[in-house]
């Protein structure tokens, strides 16, 4: 009775995504190659596949199959891999249905513009250049909570498309919680006595010489690069369209190899998690990923977890001092360690320390929060955000370059994405505490380079089994245990105390 509407369903579905991997190659490209005059061209097409897709989604009901197969899901009738398969489906479908075609392509183009002009507004250091714009998304978004509805919050509908079934009230009482144990313990590393002295690890990088080493690590690690490739971008970013091509993008600094690095650690983790995904599943959500919570979780497991681990680095250590040999042959591992995992509140999310990190993640939390509900506009951004860095990380903003428009989120209207960051940082750290006890001698094969341990464990736990189970259902079955902040925070304070002899 169910096996020719859920064949059904599932072409579509590819046809879906296949769509949806064009739309986001159209994206990568224009952060990658597209000249800089092509950004209205490139916005009209942004806008005209983006009503196809939404028309597709919403024809994903023709004939009332969608409707049938979700009530014989809701009666028990169909389960299992096709149970998810439809559960998702109507998530999806009954968001998308609330919104109008004319609002799906106005959001399109809106957004495709901005990131230009955001762009150009960071290299200029302009913020007014840029401001037209994002009120025009914050309004835009606003429109979409509305459409989408929600409880209390207009706030919750969109943190729902990126972390399912966590408000903001949940949210905002686990970053309280945050805040409680990160202020002081960020206050005793700063009255340590122990001094580390990040400028010995500066020199004169040549581009192709860091291209050749970020690749090397990735390859080591197990990014596969006959299945993806890197690049170079304003801002750093994964890109998944298939498990079988995945694009990750860093930036680079002449003086600092280790900036483009971790980016690339990072950036490493989103890809692994995209090819680890169930390629005979393609186009379905048994072959997507969990949440971006979950998402994030990877990245931030291998940038820190792993990237910034005494095993990872007696590997790679070596081989760093091959490739630059000034500054690192001087440079003894201990000191290195130290270098890498110092503490010090910094203008640049991207380039915070694990300590300082979430911080960055509270103060524009509350800013887009507040944007959303409407106790804040658009054009009070730049002195908030000023006011905010000084309060949370006591630093002075020189520029909106260094501060308001550093990142890309906000024109690219990823509003309720960055609470993401920190759920990751969590979810991160309660699953490498129980890989540690899964795994024998983890730190041990981690240090001679055998990273399949790592992948295995991921791929098994946690990659392949697609939207099988929610974000809190997931953690619950692979950890035992629903999501704990004390996973986080054990972690910070037996790395750090023993680095900064507190």
């Amino acid at each position: 009775m169910t096996e020719i509407p859920i064949k059904i369903l599932k072409e579509r579905l590819v046809e879906i995504s296949h769509l949806t991997s064009i739309l986001n190659l159209l994206e990568w490209d224009q952060e990658v190659n597209m000249p800089r005059k092509a950004g209205d061209a490139r916005a009209e097409a942004f806008a005209h596949l983006a009503g196809i897709i939404h028309s597709k989604i919403l024809a994903l009901n023709e004939g009332g199959h969608l409707v049938q197969l979700k009530k014989l899901f809701d009666s028990g009738k169909i389960s299992g891999g096709n149970g998810v398969i439809v559960n998702e489906t109507w998530r999806t479908y009954d968001r998308e249905k609330k919104l109008p075609a004319s609002f799906v392509q106005e959001l399109a183009t809106t957004i495709s513009k901005a990131q230009g002009v955001w762009a150009e507004a960071r290299t200029k250091n302009d913020f007014a250049i840029f401001l037209p714009h994002l009120e025009k998304i914050v309004k835009l978004k606003k429109q979409e909570a509305e459409l989408v509805g929600y409880t209390a919050s207009p706030y919750d509908a969109l943190l729902d498309a990126y972390e399912p079934g966590i408000d903001t009230a949940t949210f905002s009482a686990i970053l309280l919680d945050l805040k409680e144990f990160l202020v002081p313990f960020l206050k005793r590393i700063k009255e340590s006595t122990v001094k580390i002295k990040p400028e010995r690890v500066k020199g004169r990088f040549k581009l192709h010489q860091q291209i050749i080493f970020n690749e090397l690590v990735l390859n080591q690690i197990g990014f596969d690069l006959e299945a993806g490739r890197l690049d170079a971008s304003v801002h750093p970013f994964s890109s998944g369209f298939h498990p079988y091509d995945v694009r990750l993008t860093t930036r680079y600094k002449e003086n600092d190899v280790l900036y483009s690095l971790g980016s690339t650690i990072h950036e490493a983790g989103h890809g692994l998690y995209e090819q680890g995904l169930p390629v005979e599943h393609f186009g379905t959500p048994l072959a997507e990923t969990v949440s971006l919570g979950i998402h994030e979780s990877q990245s931030r497991l291998w940038e820190n977890q792993i990237g910034k681990s005494r095993p990872f680095w007696k590997f790679f250590y070596p081989k760093l001092q091959q490739a630059f040999s000034k500054p690192f042959q001087n440079i003894l591992p201990a000191e290195f360690y130290q270098i890498i995992n110092r503490v010090q509140p910094s203008l640049i999310r991207t380039e915070a320390d694990e300590v300082t990190y979430n911080l960055h993640i509270i103060l524009r939390f509350e800013i887009e929060k507040d944007l959303i509900e409407g106790k804040i506009k658009a054009k009070d951004l730049p002195a908030l955000w000023r006011a905010k860095m000084k309060e949370y990380l006591d630093i002075e903003v020189p520029s909106d370059t260094l501060g308001v428009l550093q990142d890309v989120h906000w024109s690219a209207g990823l509003f309720g994405y960055f609470p993401t960051y920190s759920f990751g940082n969590l979810y991160a750290a309660q699953f490498y505490a129980k890989m540690e006890k899964d795994i024998p001698n983890l730190d041990r094969k981690i240090a001679i380079g055998d990273f399949t341990v790592v992948i295995e464990w991921l791929r098994r736990h946690i990659h392949l089994t697609g939207k099988t189970d929610t974000a809190s259902d997931l953690v619950k079955k692979v950890t035992g245990e629903a999501l704990d902040p004390k996973y986080f925070n054990q972690y910070l304070e037996e790395k750090y105390s023993e680095i900064y002899n507190l």
